[in-house]
């Protein structure tokens, strides 16, 4: 398709403003708790839709989408799976670890918090999950920046090498300049912008088919097992897809919001808007999805697209169903997915490197604007590397992410929880759970043991590794003693 004059317009606002947010929060960033945390100065609607927006990556409007045109409604098992990992994600740990993080040592990273935490001296506990961070994480940010070019190539007929290109300059910008409000702020605009694209776009398309009983007699026409909740599963299938809730109790860039959050007392209402948020945009990204059946077989002299790759149909449907200016604005929601959460990778990933390693190990005594800069040339560093690994055009959303979201989610899903809620824990205990969990994914994940998803074996056999170390010691008074004062914290606020 040639580029479309009003949608290139509508991009390049977008973009414009994104980093016009960047730039207003640059003002705001005086020092390294600022770049990285943003003073813990959010409030319940902020907290709550940016934690939305960097979690829902490219992967909400591209890679289940597709998956559920592929597949049918068997494949929404994450949907309900990411539901209700995300309610238990706000419920237990959310406002425990915005005191926990407090208490111990003002940490501003999860490294951080680790060390300060189980009272680790020797650093390694710090650099382990620093380099667990970096590991993932690159893989992560590689997983955005693919949906970028994706979302790029398709939309204005670019080469997929310029593409890339395009789709990450400008968060990097934003992110580079204004570090974790500019991230928060524009997080925000962009919930908003995903919302709407997900709840306008499959009643469009419904009404494009016919209505609801026209678009599922086509649906069921096409194949009937499409509205199979247990087509072509398992046991171990459907465990495999609800386990990637799992993973909410270990994503450094989500657990970020809640220690950013101006109190305990925001986390509640936050957690209020947040998951009705959610439901609603994983409801709209699976109607997508399920309507797109119907209108391709309906049409399919346009269908080519979405035969070559799956993963394009929301993009596509966005294209031939509204005007310009229309689709413009829904296809910057897919930008508006892929550049929340990048961008928040990007965040995460310069944190670790600048707190974690540049300050603790190299300038313990650098100035608050040095290490601003060190975090800024960080990002870059980061990105650039992401790009290089995303250089592959084969490379697809939801494979990328799944990795990266099983690999943060057995490393430091069972050590977050379990520091918020067990006092028992030791530093040896949170050690081996990392170690456990990170390679059990790797492992897992090389030779496909059981066709079972590698974060539930990471998680189950982390969580072991954790308990029983633990009770082969014991936390020190001092640990105790502050985890004590944090829990009462706790209690009286939330």
């Amino acid at each position: 398709m040639s580029v479309s004059n009003p949608t290139l317009i509508t991009f390049v606002i977008y973009i414009a403003a994104m980093v016009l947010i960047g730039f207003m929060a640059y003002r705001s960033t005086n020092n390294l708790s600022d770049y990285i945390l943003g003073g813990r100065s959010l409030g319940s609607v902020v907290t709550a839709l940016s934690a939305g927006a960097s979690d829902m990556s490219g992967w909400l409007l591209m890679g289940l989408p597709g998956a559920i045109y592929m597949s049918g409604l068997s494949e929404s098992w994450i949907a309900i799976g990411l539901i209700v990992g995300a309610y238990l994600n706000w419920l237990f740990v959310a406002g425990r670890l915005r005191v926990q993080t407090e208490h111990n040592g003002d940490a501003l990273t999860l490294p951080d918090y680790f060390s300060s935490r189980f009272e680790d001296k020797s650093g390694l506990l710090r650099i382990i999950s620093a380099v667990v961070i970096l590991v993932f994480f690159t893989i992560y940010c590689a997983s955005g920046i693919v949906a970028g070019a994706r979302l790029f190539e398709s939309t204005f007929g670019m080469s997929y090498e310029t593409a890339l290109w395009a789709g990450a300059a400008a968060t990097i910008a934003y992110t580079f300049v204004g570090g974790f409000l500019a991230v928060s702020w524009t997080d925000t605009v962009q919930a908003t912008l995903m919302i709407f694209a997900l709840i306008l776009t499959p009643i469009i398309v419904l009404l494009a088919t016919g209505g609801v009983d026209t678009t599922f007699l086509a649906i069921e026409a096409k194949n009937p097992d499409n509205f199979n909740m247990l087509k072509n599963t398992t046991f171990i299938g459907i465990i495999s897809l609800m386990g990637w809730g799992l993973g909410y109790f270990g994503q450094p860039h989500i657990l970020a919001r809640f220690m950013a959050a101006d109190s305990v007392k925001s986390i509640a209402k936050a957690r209020r808007i947040s998951m009705t948020w959610m439901i609603l945009c994983l409801g709209g990204t699976v109607a997508v999805g399920f309507f797109g059946i119907a209108y391709f077989s309906a049409h399919p002299e346009v269908a080519g697209p979405v035969t070559e790759n799956h993963e394009r149909v929301f993009i596509e449907l966005a294209k031939l169903l509204f005007n310009p200016w229309i689709a413009g604005v829904l296809l910057s929601a897919i930008l508006a997915a892929v550049m929340s959460t990048l961008s928040c990778q990007l965040l995460v990933c310069s944190s670790a490197l600048t707190e974690d390693f540049y300050k603790t190990f190299l300038r313990k005594n650098a100035s608050q604007v040095e290490l601003v800069w060190v975090g800024r040339l960080m990002v870059l560093l980061v990105a650039l590397i992401a790009i290089a690994m995303a250089a592959n055009p084969e490379n697809r959303v939801l494979g990328l992410v799944s990795y990266a979201w099983a690999g943060f989610g057995a490393a430091f899903g069972p050590v977050v929880l379990i520091s918020v809620i067990w006092k028992g824990m030791t530093r040896n205990g949170a050690l081996a759970g990392i170690l456990v969990g990170a390679i059990t994914v790797i492992v897992w994940k090389q030779f496909e043991l059981l066709g079972l998803y590698e974060i539930i074996p990471g998680f189950i056999f982390a969580s072991l590794a954790i308990y029983f170390v633990s009770k082969m010691g014991a936390p020190t008074a001092g640990m105790v003693e502050r985890f004590d004062a944090a829990e009462k914290d706790y209690n009286l606020n939330k």
